[in-house]
């Protein structure tokens, strides 16, 4: 098994505040990934306000946002164990994020 990281970006200016079903949507989503005992880590939520991180460049420049030059942000991850990476995708398309215009990058995670 290996363990991938499911990576969750929403554009960048949106003031997503998710309503009560949203919520419950997105728990019955990992609940459903728990019961299949592949829910490695429930992951944390990012905030997306401009005080809330600094992108370092490769110059050491700091600059305000998480936005960086992008026109979205990372507002959260979990960790998924799966045989493969298509497995894992499949549980990413899952995800209710995409009903509000996000997106999820999935990420093999190197083993230590």
């Amino acid at each position: 098994m290996k363990e991938f990281m499911l990576i969750f970006r929403l554009k960048a200016g949106i003031d997503f505040k998710p309503s009560p079903a949203q919520m419950q949507e997105r728990m019955n989503w990992l609940a459903s990934i728990a019961a299949q005992e592949k829910l490695v880590d429930k992951g944390k939520t990012l905030l997306p306000t401009i005080d809330s991180g600094r992108h370092i460049s490769a110059d050491q420049v700091v600059t305000d946002g998480p936005f960086t030059e992008l026109k979205e942000y990372v507002s959260g991850f979990i960790v998924v164990r799966t045989e493969n990476i298509d497995e894992a995708v499949e549980i990413a398309k899952q995800n209710p994020i995409f009903k509000i215009g996000g997106s999820i990058e999935v990420r093999e995670l190197l083993r230590s």
